[in-house]
C-alpha cells in the first residue's frame, strides 16, 4: 500500500501566494462593507437619537433580504445589464449597479434624522441591504468562477481569503464609521453621523475602483447550459411558443437547482442540511446585533469600540481566519465544523463574565478577541462547507440559495434579540448565556446525518 503524505501546514499555506487570492480578497471587501453601514453603523446611530433597544433590534429585520436573494439569483445569472454587461462583463457590470445604489443610499443618510424620519431612514437601510443581497449572489459567483473545479485545496483556501476580505471590508467600514463620528461629534458637529455617511460613500468609490482589476471568466459554457436547460424543457410542450419558452426559462432557472440538490443529496440529508445552515450561527447572530449596543451601555466610548472590537478584531480575525483555512484543509471540514460550533459557544460565555464583572478594558478585550477568533474560524468553514455541497452546474444560484438559508436563521430570529434582553430586564449575563447555547440543536443534525453527507473535498 502507498502511504500518501500529509501536507505541513507551511505547503499548505503557499496557495495563499496564488495572485488569485488577491482578487478574492478584494471581493470580500466590497461584500462586507454594505453590513457595517446596516448594522453598527444604524444601531448606534439610532441609539444616540435617543431610540429604545427593542426599535433598534426590529430595525435589523431588514437584514432579512439576505435570507431571500435565492429567489433572484436565477436572474443574475441570466440577465445583462444594458452597456455595462458589454464593456466590463456580466458579474461586474450587477456589482457595479448594485454599488451605485448604495452611494446614492449613503447620500440621502447624510440629509436626514432618524428621530424626524423613522421611517424613511429604515427604507433606505432597507434598499441599501437589498443591493448588498443581491451584490453578494454575483461576488460569490465571481469568487467561485476565480478557482478552477478540480482545485479543491485553492477553493478551501479562496473561502478563507473571501472571509478575510468580508471581515477587511467590515471592521475598516466599521473603524472608519466610529473615527469619524467619534471626531466629528468632538468637533462640535450635531450632524456628526450624517457626515460620517459621506465619508464612508468614499470607501464605495474607492472598492469600485479595485474592482476593475478583476477578470471574469467566459460566461459561454454557463450560457449554453442554461440554453440546452430551457430546450430541453421546451421539449416536454406540445407546441412551442412564447408561453411555453417562458415556462422552460422559469423551469431551468429556478427549478434545476433545487431539483439538482435534492436528487444529489436524498430528500431526508438535504433536509437536515438546510436545518443545518439555517440554524447554525443564530448564536452568533444574537451576540453580534446587539453587542454594540451592550458595549455602550457599560460604559465604552465609541473610540473604545473602535479600538478593541474594530481594530483589534480585524487583525485576529484576518489571522486564525487564515489559519482556519489551513485547518480546514488539513482536518476535513466536517470536523472544523463541530470544533467551530463548540468554540463559539465557548466564547459566548466570555461576554456574560464581562456583563456580570465591572468595567474592564482587558476582559472586554479578551471577549472581544476571543469572539472574533471563533467567528473567524466558523465562518471560513462554513464557507467552505456550503462551497462543497454545490453542485458545480448550478454555483451560483445553489450557493445563494444555501447562504440565504443561513442568513435567514441570523437574521430573522436574531431581530428579537433587544425584545429578549428587555424581557430579561436588562441581564446582559444571562442573554449570552442563551446565545451560547443556541448552537447546540445545529450540531446534533450534523452529528446525525455526519456520514452520509456528499462532500467533494479532493
Amino acid at each position: 500500500m502507498i502511504e500518501i503524505k500529509k501536507k505541513t501546514f507551511s505547503e499548505i499555506f503557499l496557495i495563499y501566494s496564488d495572485k488569485r487570492m488577491i482578487k478574492i480578497l478584494l471581493l470580500g471587501a466590497i461584500s462586507g462593507f454594505p453590513w457595517v453601514l446596516i448594522g453598527s453603523s444604524l444601531s448606534l446611530w439610532l441609539k444616540e437619537d435617543g431610540l429604545s433597544r427593542s426599535t433598534i433590534g426590529w430595525a435589523g429585520l431588514i437584514f432579512s433580504v439576505y435570507a431571500f436573494n435565492y429567489l433572484w439569483a436565477p436572474l443574475i445569472d441570466r440577465v445583462r445589464i444594458p452597456f455595462l454587461t458589454k464593456k466590463i462583463g456580466h458579474r461586474r457590470s450587477w456589482i457595479i449597479l448594485m454599488q451605485g445604489f448604495i452611494l446614492l443610499s449613503l447620500i440621502l443618510w447624510s440629509i436626514l434624522n432618524p428621530s424626524e424620519n423613522l421611517g424613511l431612514v429604515i427604507t433606505i437601510g432597507l434598499i441599501i441591504a437589498i443591493a448588498s443581497a443581491t451584490q453578494d449572489i454575483t461576488v460569490d459567483a465571481l469568487r467561485i468562477e476565480q478557482i478552477g473545479e478540480s482545485e479543491g485545496e485553492s477553493m478551501a483556501a479562496g473561502a478563507a481569503m473571501a472571509v478575510v476580505g468580508w471581515w477587511t471590508g467590515y471592521k475598516i467600514g466599521g473603524v472608519l464609521s466610529l473615527f469619524s463620528a467619534d471626531f466629528l461629534e468632538e468637533a462640535g458637529f450635531e450632524n456628526y453621523w450624517q457626515l460620517t455617511f459621506l465619508i464612508l460613500a468614499i470607501l464605495v468609490i474607492i472598492m469600485n475602483i479595485g474592482l476593475t482589476f478583476i477578470n471574469e471568466q467566459n460566461s459561454s459554457y454557463r450560457r449554453n447550459t442554461q440554453d440546452e436547460n430551457d430546450k430541453l424543457i421546451s421539449s416536454k410542450f406540445k407546441k412551442i411558443n412564447f408561453f411555453t419558452n417562458f415556462l422552460s426559462w422559469i423551469g431551468g432557472t429556478i427549478s434545476g437547482p433545487i431539483i439538482s440538490f435534492f436528487k444529489k443529496n436524498g430528500f431526508s440529508i438535504a433536509m437536515g442540511i438546510l436545518g443545518f445552515v439555517f440554524l447554525f450561527k443564530v448564536g452568533e447572530a444574537f451576540l453580534g446585533r446587539m453587542s454594540i449596543v451592550f458595549y455602550k451601555e457599560i460604559g465604552f466610548s465609541k473610540s473604545d469600540i473602535a479600538i478593541y472590537s474594530k481594530t483589534l478584531g480585524w487583525i485576529t480575525t484576518v489571522v486564525f481566519t487564515l489559519l482556519g483555512g489551513l485547518l480546514v484543509i488539513r482536518s476535513g471540514v466536517l470536523k472544523a465544523m463541530f470544533l467551530a460550533g463548540i468554540i463559539m459557544a465557548t466564547t459566548n460565555f466570555l461576554f456574560s463574565i464581562l456583563a456580570w464583572s465591572d468595567k474592564s478594558e482587558l476582559l472586554f478585550a479578551i471577549a472581544v478577541i476571543f469572539d472574533d477568533i471563533a467567528a473567524a474560524f466558523a465562518t471560513v468553514a462554513f464557507v467552505a462547507f456550503i462551497s462543497l455541497l454545490v453542485d458545480r452546474a448550478y454555483t451560483a444560484t445553489q450557493y445563494a440559495l444555501l447562504a440565504s438559508i443561513g442568513t435567514a436563521g441570523r437574521t430573522t430570529l436574531a431581530s428579537s434579540s433587544g425584545a429578549l434582553v428587555d424581557w430579561l430586564n436588562g441581564d446582559w449575563g444571562i442573554f449570552f448565556i442563551l446565545t451560547a447555547l443556541m448552537v447546540v440543536p445545529s450540531l446534533i443534525i450534523l452529528w446525525l446525518m455526519r456520514n452520509k453527507l456528499k462532500l467533494n473535498e479532493k
